[in-house]
C-alpha cells in the first residue's frame, strides 16, 4: 500500500486489514473475521481489541463499525506526533490516507438493481470470499474445472468450511473428469462428509455462483474467464441465473454414488481420514484420538468407520494393515 498505508500511523498490517474491512461491512459480526483475513484467531482478535482502545472501532463482536476515516487518520496522526516528534513532517503528510480510506468504504457498495464488472483476477476472489463469508442460507455453484491445486484447495478450505459449519446449505456441479484427479476428489469427499451437496456432469462449460438466491457472480465470458466477471442482485438477471442452475442441477449424478460404486479413481482418503488413519495406527483408545485431532469422538468413530469401508477391513486392526501394505501411512 505504500504511501496509502496506516502503517505509517503506528498500527500492523493486521490492525489495517481489520479496519478497513470494517469500512467496507459496516455493522457486520466481528467473530471468524480471521477465517476471511486468513490469519490467526488470536492475533485479529489482538487487533480487534487495539482498535477498539484507539476509539477506530466501535461496538462489540455482535456488531463493529469502523470510525470515520478523517477522525479515525486525525486521532492516530495526533497519537504519533506525540511519541514521534523527529517524524513529525512525515506524519503529517499522512492526510491524503482520508480520500483513500473514502474510496474504499464505498468500494463495495452494493448495487441492487444494477451489474458490476470486476476486472481483475485478485478483486474477483475478494469478492467470492466475501460473499460466501457473509451468506446466511445457501451458496450454489457449477465450476467446470477437472482439477484443483493444492493452493486453490489451501484457500477454500477455511471458507468452505466456516460456511458448513454454520449450516449452509451448499450445492455444487463440477465435470465429471474431477474423478480423475485424486487430490481434487479427496477435497470434495471431504466437503461432503461435512454436509456438502455435490453432482459432476459431462461436458459442463457454464460457470455460476449464486449467493442466498440473492445475488450471483458469472464471467463476463465463461470462454474467457481472464476478461473478468458480473455481480448482479437485480432479481430477474439472478432469477434466470438461477433456472439454468436448478437445469443443470437436476440433469447432473450425485457424486456420492460414484463414489459408492467403488471406482478406483476416488478410492482415495481426505485429509481428515488420512489424520484419523494415522491415530487409528497409533492410539488406542477413540478419545486419544479424537482429543489429538481437536474434533468430538463421535465424529472420530464415524471417520473411523469411514476409513474401514474404504479400505473394505473387517476391523481396525485389519484397516492398519492393509493401510501399511498400499503405503497410506
Amino acid at each position: 500500500m505504500n504511501g496509502t498505508s496506516l502503517l505509517i500511523l503506528g498500527l500492523t498490517v493486521t490492525e489495517e486489514r481489520v479496519y478497513r474491512h470494517f469500512l467496507r461491512n459496516p455493522g457486520t459480526l466481528g467473530e471468524d473475521i480471521h477465517v476471511l483475513l486468513h490469519a490467526p484467531r488470536e492475533e485479529v482478535e489482538a487487533a480487534q481489541a487495539r482498535l477498539s482502545q484507539l476509539g477506530l472501532l466501535h461496538g462489540d463482536q455482535a456488531a463493529f463499525c469502523a470510525t470515520d476515516p478523517e477522525v479515525a487518520v486525525g486521532r492516530l496522526t495526533d497519537l504519533r506526533l506525540r511519541d514521534l516528534h523527529e517524524q513529525l513532517q512525515q506524519v503529517t503528510q499522512s492526510r491524503h490516507l482520508i480520500a483513500d480510506l473514502r474510496a474504499e468504504q464505498g468500494a463495495k457498495s452494493p448495487v441492487p438493481q444494477g451489474v458490476e464488472r470486476l476486472e481483475e483476477l485478485a478483486q474477483i476472489r475478494d469478492r467470492i470470499d466475501d460473499l460466501a463469508f457473509f451468506a446466511r442460507e445457501e451458496i450454489l455453484s457449477v465450476e467446470p474445472y477437472t482439477a484443483l491445486t493444492a493452493d486453490n484447495i489451501i484457500h477454500s478450505r477455511p471458507l468452505d468450511t466456516r460456511c458448513l459449519r454454520r449450516g449452509l446449505r451448499i450445492c455444487s456441479v463440477v465435470r465429471k473428469e474431477v474423478l480423475d484427479h485424486p487430490p481434487t476428489i479427496a477435497y470434495l469427499r471431504e466437503l461432503i462428509a461435512q454436509g456438502a451437496s455435490i453432482r459432476v456432469a459431462e461436458d459442463l462449460s457454464e460457470r455460476i455462483l449464486v449467493y442466498d438466491r440473492q445475488t450471483a457472480l458469472v464471467p463476463v465470458d465463461p470462454a474467457d474467464t481472464s476478461r473478468g466477471a458480473l455481480v448482479t442482485q437485480q432479481a430477474g438477471l439472478v432469477s434466470n441465473i438461477l433456472a439454468l442452475f436448478e437445469k443443470i442441477w437436476d440433469e447432473a449424478v450425485d457424486l456420492s454414488l460414484l463414489i459408492d460404486a467403488g471406482s478406483e479413481s476416488v478410492d482415495v482418503l481426505s485429509e481428515i481420514e488420512r489424520r484419523v488413519l494415522e491415530e487409528l495406527c497409533r492410539v488406542g483408545k477413540d478419545e486419544t484420538g479424537a482429543r489429538n485431532l481437536d474434533i468430538s469422538v463421535r465424529t472420530y468413530r464415524r471417520h473411523v468407520a469411514d476409513v474401514l469401508r474404504i479400505l473394505e477391513a473387517s476391523s481396525r486392526p485389519h484397516a492398519a494393515l492393509l493401510a501399511r501394505e498400499r503405503g497410506w501411512i
